[in-house]
């Protein structure tokens, strides 16, 4: 088990520069409540299964295993709902940002998340970004794919 402590944040896209080599996710939901998620992700060729656990938005516990595409493809479609992304790693002193540009239901959202040490770990931000949103439970890619970003 991990702990995932992770900051969240809107991006000013025209101050934005992103490397080349974005990858293509496709993530589903097999069950997730306020305390809990079970999340299919299909990340360029590997494929993933992730419980989150609980109810801190900024520090969850976290359990993540490699599972067969094939395996995920099927999984996915048990999913009512998809989120569809490309991911960016932007590195920036000793943290790399994850970028999230999303597609489908969710166009036009980009979100810049980092992984902390610590919650009270203090970070510069760079200037391509906009407000935080980490305590906004509508920017979880579970609350997404229940209501997209095009809804609001």
């Amino acid at each position: 088990m991990a702990i995932e402590i992770e900051r969240k944040f809107l991006v000013h896209k025209h101050l934005l520069q992103l490397p080349d080599n974005g990858k293509k996710l496709i993530q589903g939901y097999i069950w997730s409540d306020p305390k809990k998620s079970l999340r299919i992700r299909i990340a360029d060729k590997k494929a993933f299964l992730t419980i989150k656990s609980g109810t801190d938005i900024l520090k969850r516990s976290e359990f993540e295993y490699e599972i067969p595409v094939i395996d995920a493809e099927n999984l996915l479609g048990l999913c009512d709902a998809k989120i569809d992304k490309t991911r960016y790693l932007v590195s920036i002193g000793q943290h790399t940002w994850e970028i999230d540009i999303f597609h489908g239901d969710n166009q036009g959202l980009i979100i810049a998340e980092i992984e902390l040490s610590s919650p009270k770990e203090q970070i510069q931000l760079p200037d391509w970004i906009d407000q935080e949103v980490s305590n906004d439970p509508k920017y979880l890619n579970v609350s997404l794919i229940k209501n997209p970003f095009v809804n609001w």
